[in-house]
This record gives structure tokens, C-alpha cells and sequence, in this order.
């Protein structure tokens, strides 16, 4: 799959990114390669094969859940830079 300097400059919109004119091109050229990897990755057989969370069959130690310090609400609230009605208000990043 071939991905255009355009397309490139539209996901860098999106996330955010200022890439300059020289940046595009390397950029275009890297996403191809990885979306190319990736075709060929979707044609491996992978009938039959169960799904792994780890490359290593281990269980991770569990533990119960237990309240530590709590009811701190004024005191964590106090470290965020806006809230509003106990919650943490941030800037909108969807248009």
C-alpha cells in the first residue's frame, strides 16, 4: 500500500503533528513500508491458532483490591490546573 505526502499531512492534522515540508516524503515513504509489512502479516495462515494475550504462557500474581488513601478528593483535586464540580475539566481535542 502506498500512502501519498497529502494523506500524511492529513493524519499529522489529526494528530496533532507539525511536520515540516522536508519530514512529508520520509514519513510517506516509512507508513508505506509498515502498511506493506502489515498486508503480508494479514496473508499469514492463522487458522487453528488460539489467540495470546503474552509469548510466554504465565499468570500474573493477583491480588485483592483494597482502598489506600482514600477520600483525598480536595487534595488530588487541588493539583489539577481546572475542575469543575469534583471533576477534572481538560480541553476539548475533538472538533
Amino acid at each position: 500500500m502506498s500512502i501519498d505526502t497529502r494523506t500524511v499531512q492529513n493524519v499529522a492534522r489529526l494528530a496533532r503533528l507539525q511536520l515540516s515540508p522536508e519530514e512529508l516524503d520520509p514519513c510517506a515513504e516509512q507508513l508505506s513500508r509498515i502498511l506493506t509489512l502489515m498486508e503480508t502479516l494479514n496473508g499469514l495462515p492463522t487458522e487453528g491458532v488460539e489467540p495470546m494475550s503474552h509469548a510466554v504462557d504465565i499468570r500474573l500474581p493477583e491480588r485483592e483490591d483494597q482502598v489506600c488513601n482514600g477520600d483525598q478528593r480536595e487534595a488530588l483535586l487541588a493539583c489539577a490546573p481546572d475542575t469543575e464540580q469534583y471533576h477534572f475539566r481538560v480541553p476539548k481535542i475533538i472538533e
